[in-house]
């Protein structure tokens, strides 16, 4: 029987002279990913994405933006257990240009949207950047007409 697990985060991006970009870390293993951990306690799932945002990447201002979330899955073996982790990935606007690595991680990097989607390690989470793009190209169109 696998051990369930539940993950949240955001993918995180900044505005910089017209470009968006988005925020990428390097885990210890050496995956590139999106600010992420487990739900603690009784956390809403957009809780534990805005703590791990504050705790990965060290920016407090941003926001998390409504009408975005998506997750993926995948399966690994820790301490001779079979766990079963599911991650929740919301969308987040930095308000800061800079972030600050955490001893989690090894590296972070802003990259635009092609480096990104080259960059990120994963097939799950390369899939939810592809809608994330799109979502955002969407709704950011939608603001420059209103």
């Amino acid at each position: 029987m696998a051990v369930e697990a539940t993950s949240a985060g955001a993918i995180l991006f900044r505005d910089t002279r017209g470009r968006r970009e988005y925020l990428l870390l390097k885990s210890r293993p050496g995956d590139w990913e999106f600010p992420k951990g487990g739900v603690e306690g009784d956390e809403e799932l957009q809780q534990t994405a805005i703590r791990e945002v504050k705790e990965e990447a060290g920016i407090d201002q941003f926001r998390l933006l409504d009408g975005f979330r998506e997750d993926y899955d995948y399966v690994f073996e820790a301490n001779g257990k079979t766990i079963h982790k599911t991650v929740h990935l919301f969308i987040a606007k930095s308000f800061e240009a800079s972030a600050e690595l955490s001893n989690e991680h090894r590296d972070l990097q802003w990259r635009d949207y092609e480096q990104a989607i080259n960059t990120v390690t994963q097939d799950g989470p390369r899939e939810i950047l592809e809608e994330a793009h799109e979502y955002l190209d969407e709704i950011l169109e939608d603001e420059d007409e209103a």
